[in-house]
């Protein structure tokens, strides 16, 4: 197993979400600076959330086939370091959204193509653990990156945090071109169908309970602040609270990499149900520090397991159209953290933030009832799980 190369792509992964959620920790800093509202910076965020769901499919298929996946990856990052040299650059607020434009398709492009990326240059059998080295990035961004960008914004500008970005950038891309290895198709497989992945019995149930995950994750994640405060807990607790969220997700990564090869479907449902569990206890227990602390670390735990285990899963499902498929999920899953966000601010509304854990349990309990049902096509049992009945418990 190439563990130098995967631990670029973690770090390309690092830098990618990092990028996409720093500008919401520096909206006053960018907001003074363009002598914009804030609230025209929360652009910033959204566009680049919008040309994700726009382009990962069309380009995902336009682009296979006819790009050697390692130069492909090593494009993405490279766009990244000039998006973000641009957005650094920018005078106002018009340019700033075209440089995150730029950095949106690679978003997509990094995503769509990354994880069938791995499936294809390391064995079978280790496919989960490359994912789990691989989507650590994503953790150490929520729990590291995305605080030190900010803070780096505070006391410098937050021009530097997006030049360090773009800095981490081109280093990366000058490792992955001599530590990735070339993936076996050397780019010459059909270009991904995506009505043909729809076609592969279980793909739809991927696609649609991975997402319900993430949209629950982001109802509440979105309003922590407002709901810690709301249950009596200091204004302080909200930077820890996101740290131990980060750092416990690493934990779940850990877990996940360990078990999505042998127990795929027990571990899922397990961590799900303990998911829907802890949004269940959140109102009742989150009051104290060590009700809080303990759930929102089994918060982190399953959150990071999840996307393990459900992108092998869609990958599993997927088939010779796994390519098809995991860009369907990645446009799926921005679509469930937009409308998360925007859930959860309906939620909060209508019920206060002390209840907003409740409107998150209940697309947990939808995604559990699809996984369940799914016992023989997206997520079947695995070789070390046994059933009376030979296939999901």
């Amino acid at each position: 197993m190439p563990r130098a190369g995967l631990l670029v792509l973690s770090a390309a992964g690092f830098t990618a979400v990092t990028t996409e959620l720093l500008p919401s920790g520096l909206l006053p800093e960018i907001s003074r600076d363009l002598g914009v509202q804030e609230s025209a910076v929360g652009t910033l965020t959204a566009v680049y959330a919008a040309v994700i769901v726009f382009t990962a499919l069309p380009l995902s298929r336009l682009l296979a086939g006819r790009i050697p996946r390692k130069t492909l990856l090593i494009a993405t990052i490279l766009a990244f370091g000039l998006s973000n040299v641009l957005l650094a650059a920018s005078p106002t607020l018009p340019l700033a959204i075209a440089a995150r434009l730029l950095g949106g398709v690679a978003h997509g492009l990094l995503w769509s193509s990354m994880a069938p990326y791995v499936s294809r240059i390391v064995p079978a059998h280790s496919v989960g653990k490359a994912m789990a080295i691989v989507f650590s990035g994503n953790s150490i961004a929520l729990a590291v990156g995305a605080p030190l960008g900010t803070m780096m914004g505070a006391v410098l500008s937050w021009r530097s945090s997006f030049l360090a970005l773009a800095g981490i950038a081109a280093l990366l891309a000058l490792l992955a071109m001599y530590l990735l290895p070339a993936a076996t198709d050397s780019g010459r497989e059909a270009r991904p169908s995506l009505r043909a992945a729809l076609a592969v019995r279980g793909v739809i149930a991927v696609a649609v309970a991975w997402p319900l995950l993430v949209l629950a994750h982001f109802t509440l994640f979105t309003y922590i602040a407002p709901f810690l405060l709301a249950s009596g807990l200091p204004a302080g607790a909200v930077s820890i609270s996101l740290s131990v969220i980060g750092v416990a997700s690493l934990v779940g990564i850990w877990i996940a990499g360990v078990t999505t090869n042998s127990r795929p479907r027990r571990s899922l449902l397990v961590t799900v149900a303990g998911l829907l569990a802890v949004f269940g206890l959140l109102p009742l227990l989150g009051a104290t520090w060590p009700g809080a602390m303990v759930l929102l670390s089994l918060w982190g735990i399953a959150f990071g397991a999840i996307g393990i285990y459900n992108q092998a899963a869609i990958l599993r499902a997927g088939g010779k159209h796994r390519d098809a498929a995991n860009s369907l999920t990645v446009v799926t899953i921005q679509l469930g953290i937009a409308v998360g966000a925007s859930y959860g601010g309906l939620a909060f509304t209508a019920f206060g933030a002390g209840l907003v854990p409740y409107a998150a349990a209940i697309p947990v309990a939808a995604a559990l009832a699809i996984i369940a049902a799914s016992g023989k096509g997206g997520y079947p049992a695995g070789p070390r799980e046994s059933s009376r009945r030979g296939g999901a418990p």
